[in-house]
């Protein structure tokens, strides 16, 4: 065969090592040893002229002929970025990923399923249930915007490594007008976890290098999971070189979890690639904007990350080793990872305070994955920003700036004491963060027992007897403020506001010292300002559900112990009350008082004159205002104020028995509760009570107007179908006989069972009204 058939696969029965088979990218020949493919070149120039039988034999390959383009024969030519975006391996998954709920987004996934079933259920019932969903979803939007904006970093961490959040390709797709991906590193390998390329973003072509993690198991695995090799590394360092040579500013994109450190790569020179790099983008000659997507960890990301601009995602994490590594060398195991991350500062908002990070990119709330197009444009304008600023700059100056931005990385402190055992002596060890968390929990366990049990303690002293024993209430609160101040100590160490507060306790000290002079008002604002800054962080601190729980206990316990001694103050005036009663009612005027009385209504027992009875009712009311006034006196004496009600109730004689109305009144009132019962177990009202429910809870403590008038109707139509029901029974005539016959007996017996009978006959009046106030509980 004399000439070179393209796209042939030459047969090779030879061994050959695994850098060997690395895919050549200059001489048109796929899957070729490359020790092979030397030597039958030399064949075939010189042996081959030698040796007639000597004959090289190919496989040609189906489908495309020679002269045809590698993209479809139907290919769009008006696609975005031209005929050679087909060319690109990056295309839309097939099928959509599958939603992944992290740990600490469990709770908001309760209310969405709320919401799943109401609709289910208006779909099922074809009821109206707009307002219930529009309420639910209210909530859940509230919760979503609680939970992530008082993240904490582990959390950050997780949103980082979400398996949904778009790649580097997702966001270049979304914000460049052509894009055209550049392949190899002309060194005999393509690595796919480095992705280069030209791009234009609004007319401005840019070179952008980018690390791409997968979108599924088999993309992670093709990608290496977003680890780099060398090859990778020296891929990003010759289009480093070309995008120098023609201009073009260089955007990266950074999203890795660290350089791949396995033995071939170390073997290929893995740091030296890795540092060949840093040296190199500090001159290079146009700017250089960096963008941390995802996590960028350790030396893999600062290989492209030597930049004029560090931009971070809001959900982004940098760091020089993983919280999990970083754990796992400190407090020896990975379960302290949740602390390791607070103590790296790892989080954009923190590195924009050390100075590592120049700009948060704001995410959608829920993750960047929540609205991958917003973000991407998002990422746009910050890129357009930067850059517009950058090229300001000429060349000296834009090379100053670069070296001048890592120059000044960190925070100091100067002037602070170092920690006795930070100075010398390292050899103790901290006790495990595992150890320190389980005593914790037992301690706020024992103390919740030992809560409980005074709790128990103080009922059986309530029902049991009169008087209170003494309990260890004093010394459990004691107990309990003790707890609370360490709890506020542990929350003002982790919020750093520990130094501010011991310093401002020192002048506070200083300033009482001299007790004439009116304290300062600079200390006043100081201390009014730390009390806020507190107070706006509380909720964030680690230890804020055991502060709370604690600052709980101390309350009820302390509501308690007021109780207790308001019970025991009672006890003890009800006891010298009896005590001066019995006094009052043994001396010797009141005895004969009381006894001649009771001789008088003795003798007149039985009279039917209407002069004598009317005497005697004027005795007792005159016997019975004294011994008012003598146990007033009493009542003054133990210093309680005391009013006099004049009695209003009639003699005893002029009181009349009504049994058998009282009976008939119980009789209407369980009538009327059955039918109650009955029209509220109906389909209508059942369904307006239910909505009328959901209303009051959806309106809370402080209703709107529209809401409060929504409520306000519900509860007359609920009341005005109560009312037809009752009115259509025969209750309604009963109700009316009775009531002629009550105020028939009150005439005639006068107002002292008037109150009884009106008391009695509560449902009678008002039976819709107690029926509407039980379905509103």
């Amino acid at each position: 065969m004399a000439t070179t058939i393209p796209n042939s696969l030459l047969k090779y029965s030879g061994t050959s090592s695994i850098s060997d088979l690395l895919q050549s990218s200059s001489n048109g020949v796929n899957g070729v040893p490359l020790k092979s493919l030397g030597k039958t070149t030399r064949l075939g120039s010189s042996s081959l002229i030698r040796r007639r039988d000597l004959s090289v034999s190919a496989l040609i390959k189906k489908g495309k002929k020679k002269d045809e383009h590698p993209w479809p024969e139907d290919a769009d030519p008006n696609v975005k970025g031209g005929v050679l975006s087909h060319l690109s391996h990056f295309k839309p998954l097939k099928t959509k990923p599958k939603p992944v709920t992290l740990d600490f987004e469990r709770p908001l996934m309760d209310l969405e399923k709320k919401i799943i079933d109401v609709r289910k259920m208006a779909q099922e019932t074809g009821l109206d249930f707009s307002d219930q969903i529009i309420m639910l979803q209210n909530k859940y939007e509230q919760a979503l915007k609680d939970l992530y904006t008082h993240l904490t970093p582990i959390q950050r961490v997780n949103i980082a490594r979400h398996p949904n959040r778009p790649t580097f390709l997702d966001h270049v797709i979304n914000i460049t007008d052509k894009w055209v991906e550049l392949h190899g590193d002309r060194a005999g390998y393509d690595d796919p976890a480095i992705v280069t390329g030209l791009g234009t973003i609004d007319g401005q072509r840019y070179m952008f290098i980018g690390q791409q993690k997968g979108r599924n198991t088999k993309e992670n695995i093709q990608r290496n999971f977003g680890m780099p090799t060398p090859h990778g590394y020296r891929k990003a360092l010759r289009m480093m070189y070309y995008a120098d040579h023609h201009g073009f500013p260089i955007i990266t994109f950074i999203d890795t979890p660290g350089a791949y450190a396995d033995l071939r790569s170390e073997e290929l020179g893995q740091g030296e690639a890795i540092a060949y790099n840093l040296r190199t983008m500090f001159g290079l000659k146009v700017p250089i904007v960096s963008i941390v997507i995802g996590e960028g960890g350790s030396g893999g990301a600062l290989a492209i990350g030597c930049a004029n601009k560090l931009l971070m995602m809001e959900n982004a994490v940098f760091f020089v080793a993983s919280p999990e590594a970083c754990a796992a060398i400190l407090w020896k195991s990975a379960k302290a990872s949740p602390k390791a991350a607070e103590k790296l500062k790892i989080t954009a908002p923190e590195l924009c305070k050390l100075g590592i990070c120049d700009g948060i990119i704001p995410e959608p709330l829920g993750g960047a994955h929540a609205d991958s197009a917003w973000t991407s444009q998002q990422i746009k304008i910050a890129i357009t920003e930067a850059m517009a600023e950058l090229k300001k700059m000429d060349i000296p100056e834009l090379l100053n700036h670069r070296m001048l931005k890592f120059r000044s990385l960190g925070g100091f402190q100067e002037g602070l004491p170092v920690e006795p055992e930070k100075k010398v002596n390292m050899k103790q060890k901290e006790e495990p963060i595992i150890q320190r968390e389980e005593i914790s929990k037992s301690s706020d366990i024992e103390l919740e027992g030992e809560v409980e049990k005074l709790r128990e303690q103080i009922m059986k002293a309530r029902e049991s007897s009169t008087e209170l024993p003494k309990l260890g209430i004093d010394e459990m609160i004691e107990k309990l403020k003790r707890e609370v101040d360490q709890e506020y100590a542990e929350a003002a160490k982790a919020m750093g506001l520990t130094d501010s507060l011991n310093k401002l306790r020192d002048e506070f000290l200083k300033s009482r010292k001299s007790s004439e002079q009116a304290m300062d008002p600079s200390l006043v604002e100081k201390i009014e300002k730390l009390k806020a800054d507190f107070n706006l962080g509380l909720s964030e601190a680690p230890n804020y559900a055991s502060l709370t729980y604690k600052l709980d206990m101390l309350k009820e316990i302390s509501k308690a112990k007021k109780l207790s001694e308001q019970n025991e103050k009672a006890m003890t005036l009800k006891q010298e009350f009896n005590k001066r009663f019995k006094e009052v009612m043994n001396r010797a005027d009141v005895k004969k008082k009381i006894e001649a009385l009771e001789a008088d209504i003795a003798s007149a027992r039985g009279s039917k004159d209407e002069a004598l009875v009317k005497a005697l009712k004027e005795k007792i009311v005159k016997v019975k205002k004294e011994v008012e006034f003598e146990l007033a006196d009493v009542l003054k004496s133990l210093r309680l104020d005391v009013d006099v009600v004049k009695s209003k109730t009639k003699a005893l004689n002029e009181q009349i028995p009504l049994p058998d109305i009282k009976y008939r009144i119980d009789e209407l009132n369980e009538d009327i509760n059955e039918g109650i019962e009955e029209a509220i177990s109906s389909t209508d009202l059942k369904n307006k009570i239910e909505l009328l429910k959901l209303e009051m809870v959806k309106a809370g403590k402080t209703p709107d107007a529209e809401t409060k008038n929504k409520i306000d109707a519900l509860k007359q139509q609920i009341k005005q179908k109560l009312a037809e029901v009752l009115a259509s029974s025969s209750l309604v005539e009963k109700h009316a006989n009775l009531k002629e016959e009550i105020a028939q007996a009150v005439e005639n017996s006068g107002d002292s069972d008037e109150s009884i009978l009106k008391e009695d006959l509560r449902y009678g009046d008002s039976g819709v009204g107690i029926a509407a106030g039980r379905i509103y509980s």
